[in-house]
């Protein structure tokens, strides 16, 4: 029998049955919030102003504006319309936009130089608002069908660089390395004290202390996970680091075997592909050698540097990643993509399931089949997750590979570039000789007395960013603090990086005449008294 879409008829049909029908029930006030047509309207007005944005290749770092008052003037954007839905205001959904573009960091300008998420391929912004209109939660199958068919494309396409058994090793993604991390770590403390789960810490009386060894340029989130998965912070065995900033290989098994003796059982040693202090990528191979003899779990940070294992030119520096027992790759990083997409990948599939043990009959199903095997909920700490590898995979199968390699190879030659310009300039000092797209170094000018201005190169960078024409960034080398390049951009080239040199030169040295002059100023005032 075919239904009718006929009011009338239906409402016939319940009265002869003997209900009454109460036509006082409003109808939806929400429909025109939902209406398709305004969602068009809307659209062409969005990617309008985001056409422009994407143009604009102008030289402009970061217009820092007072917290205060960018609160009041997001205040006065808002609709005071409270008891019933305000009619839709192009207007000012266009101030909106352009406030939200304005008060950004420009991450599509050449003047952009500091942090390690760049401008997105525009294609993966159109899928992430796809995304985000159809709504398809991607930890179970039946929620997300694609997003979860897709996600073990992406692993066997990424697995060809790395060269795991395709049949026995697993990848999830995660919101972001920090997670990604302190699945890895609760998945290597899970299987080398399974006790812990059920039982906490306690459970270990009388045993060693589970530990878990870092690098000294391990990013703070690694500490994070340590202390929240009951390890503690005091459990930690900081690895000494050579001068390029990498784990020094042959303190390694002394540095192990002083925790032995101190009553820690190292369980897990992180090692990094691409620090966030100065992008160095550890030896694998070496340290993969040293937790295989001593039975310890090796995990990679990649979030930055692990997108280099996609170019034939840069993959050798993840030499041995292919004998590690999971790693961390953030795709939002140097993949290009929105924020947030890190893939986490185990050696052995198996023990991807290591981290989390629970049931959920409303989620977890007791008898598997032929869809619950495309589930990922039991192995991420997520159960409403975004769809993030929809991102990924649209991009790899409109353009393959090549975009993502060519724009990291030709970000990691400019770094080089750079590296080479400063090393010939006698006022600037490079800290590391660069292997990715990050670079640290000081301006030294030959009037500048270090020991009354240590904090000079903060200043510098501080004084840039309020300019608001470059945006870079700083760090702390040993101690000394320093400025830090990171290339995200393609669109910068040498021409750029000399401009901010300039910049840099004619900021530190305004900086040490205001210094000059308020010593001078002082010491008038002494000898006047």
């Amino acid at each position: 029998m075919q239904l009718r879409g006929d009011t009338d008829f239906w409402s016939t049909c319940i009265q002869e049955r003997g209900y009454t029908i109460n036509n006082d029930i409003p109808s939806s006030p929400q429909q025109d919030v939902f209406d398709p047509e305004l969602f068009r309207k809307t659209a062409e007005l969005v990617i309008g102003k985001l056409e422009k944005y994407l143009a604009d290749s102008s030289i402009r770092g970061l217009e820092l504006t007072n917290p205060y008052v960018l609160l009041e003037s997001a205040k006065d954007l808002m609709t005071e319309e409270q008891e019933s839905i305000a009619p839709f205001d192009a207007e000012r959904l266009g101030a909106i936009i352009d406030l939200y573009i304005k008060t950004g960091i420009q991450v599509y300008s050449p003047g952009y130089m500091g942090r390690q998420f760049s401008g997105v391929i525009p294609l993966a912004g159109i899928v992430d608002l796809i995304s985000s209109i159809v709504n398809q939660p991607s930890s179970f199958y039946e929620a997300g069908q694609l997003p979860n068919v897709v996600e073990r494309i992406m692993a066997d396409e990424l697995n060809k660089f790395i060269g795991w058994d395709p049949d026995n090793f697993a990848m999830v993604t995660t919101s972001g390395a920090t997670l990604g991390n302190l699945t890895a770590l609760l998945a290597a403390r899970n299987d080398k004290f399974p006790e812990i789960w059920s039982g906490g810490v306690s459970a270990l009386a009388g045993q060693c202390r589970p530990a878990i060894a870092l690098s000294e340029d391990a990013h703070y989130s690694l500490q994070r996970a340590v202390g929240i998965i009951g390890v503690g912070e005091n459990q930690i065995v900081r690895l000494p680091v050579n001068s390029q900033r990498q784990i020094c290989i042959e303190k390694v098994r002394p540095t192990l075997e002083a925790a032995e003796q101190r009553g820690l059982k190292v369980f897990c040693l992180v090692a990094s592909a691409g620090t966030t202090a100065v992008g160095a990528f550890d030896q694998l191979e070496e340290l993969a050698k040293i937790a295989k003899e001593k039975n310890i779990w090796l995990h990679v940070d990649g979030a930055h540097g692990a997108s280099l294992l996609v170019s034939d030119q840069l993959r050798h520096k993840l030499k041995g990643i292919e004998k590690v027992d999971s790693f961390v790759w953030d795709a939002h990083k140097m993949m290009f993509l929105p924020g947030v997409c890190t893939l986490l990948f185990y050696r052995n599939r198996e023990k991807s399931y290591g981290a989390f043990h629970q049931n959920a009959s409303y989620v977890f199903e007791k008898t598997p089949d032929i869809y619950t095997q495309f589930d990922s909920g039991e192995q991420n700490f997520e159960c409403t997750k975004r769809p993030l590898i929809m991102n990924l995979w649209v991009l790899w199968a409109i353009y393959g590979k090549a975009v993502f390699a060519d724009k990291i190879e030709y970000l990691c030659e400019l770094t080089k570039e750079a590296y080479q310009i400063l090393k010939g300039e006698p006022d600037f000092q490079v800290l590391h000789q660069p292997e990715v797209n990050i670079l640290c170094f000081r301006y030294l000018p030959s009037n500048l007395v270090e020991s009354e201005f240590p904090n000079f190169q903060v200043e510098i960078r501080n004084r840039i960013k309020e300019c608001g024409k470059f945006f870079i960034s700083k760090i702390d080398i040993n101690g000394i603090p320093s400025l830090r390049l990171v290339f995200m951009n393609h669109q910068i080239n040498s021409t750029h990086i000399g401009m901010l040199l300039s910049e840099i030169r004619k900021t530190g040295q305004e900086l040490i005449n205001q210094k000059q002059q308020k010593q001078t100023i002082s010491s008038e005032y002494k000898r006047s008294k």
